[in-house]
């Protein structure tokens, strides 16, 4: 069968005979998700990502969807989860997103009471808000992105938060979170806070879906949840250094190991396991000297790495040198 037949079939299949079987087909949604979202693009590397907050629990669990080389999906409002995963089914098959957002919309008898926005990986921007979203309720498309938002303090909201996203420099995960920031300082949701998240996933597929996604981080319940969502990303960007050097040690590069957790350690200093395991690649690249200090500092904090550190040669991780290993564990307090 052509490729074109396949898309309509599914298309069909999926508008009319999918939601008709699904709960929300027979009585109305009655979870009113109601919170403020983008998705968006980064046009330089093609990445896509989707981050949104609420005064709901765990709302990373149901609102926001994403797949590498296909797109993004945020749904909320009197959420029906399925936009998320039949949305991404859509634009796999090669439905654009406003093409996948519309047919999804007119087979949905609730659709008046929904908020939906898709980005596809070719760029192509859907958002919808329903008639019956609470107010101030409503989104915004710009290029490479949309933000909407319903049951705010105000109905400038969402335009602040697509203000931010394309004023801020950095990557897409900055850019991400500046409009979450711009969002709630506008007032964000007239109930408060309680959970947010982000996903953002390669533009293109490389078959491993554990390795496509950048980044992926949920805060399902807290007093501050962009502030706690903000310290959780500066814990992933440093833990990709940390990975990044762990490759480079399984190859012996040690000026590259060497490299990425400084880097790491740059980023997060205050935690001793980054601090640990750059002091131990020093040793291994022969910087015995530049890792004592480092040893003092962690020993000085968490006096278990010291006894770590002796496990370590049996692992084949680190030099079996018993004057070397007694030198460093001395620098115990």
């Amino acid at each position: 069968m052509h490729r074109l037949a396949l898309v309509v079939l599914l298309f069909f299949f999926m508008s009319v005979s999918v939601f008709a079987q699904s709960p929300a087909a027979k009585t109305p949604a009655l979870r009113p998700v109601h919170t403020f979202s983008i998705v968006a693009r980064d046009p330089v590397t093609g990445d896509m990502g989707v981050a949104v907050q609420s005064h709901w629990f765990a709302v990373g669990a149901e609102v926001i969807y994403g797949e590498a080389g296909v797109g993004v999906v945020a749904t909320q409002s009197f959420i029906d989860p399925a936009y998320g995963p039949l949305g991404l089914d859509l634009m796999r098959a090669g439905k654009p997103a406003p093409d996948a957002l519309r047919g999804l919309l007119a087979a949905d008898p609730y659709a008046d009471a929904r908020q939906v926005a898709m980005l596809d990986a070719q760029g192509h921007v859907a958002s919808h808000t329903g008639k019956n979203c609470i107010a101030a309720a409503g989104n915004q498309v710009g290029k490479d992105y949309s933000t909407q938002a319903n049951i705010m303090g105000k109905a400038t909201v969402w335009p602040a938060m697509g203000q931010a996203f394309e004023s801020v420099h950095g990557d897409l995960i900055d850019r991400l979170m500046a409009a979450l920031e711009a969002g709630q300082r506008e007032g964000g949701d007239i109930r408060g806070k309680q959970s947010a998240a982000i996903l953002v996933v390669r533009a293109k597929s490389s078959g491993r879906p554990w390795a496509d996604k950048i980044v992926d981080l949920r805060v399902d319940d807290s007093d501050e949840p962009i502030a706690e969502l903000k310290r959780l990303v500066r814990y992933h960007r440093a833990y990709d250094h940390m990975e990044n050097g762990d490759a480079c040690s399984t190859k012996k590069d040690w000026d590259c190991a060497v490299r990425e957790y400084g880097e790491a350690e740059k980023i997060l200093p205050e935690q001793m396991e980054i601090v640990f395991w750059h002091a131990v690649t020093l040793v291994s690249s022969g910087r015995v000297e530049d890792s004592m200090p480092l040893f003092k500092r962690v020993f000085a904090r968490e006096p278990v790495w010291a006894e770590l550190v002796g496990r370590l040669p049996a692992a084949g991780l680190f030099p079996d040198d018993p004057k070397l290993l007694a030198r460093i564990q001395a620098q115990r307090p």
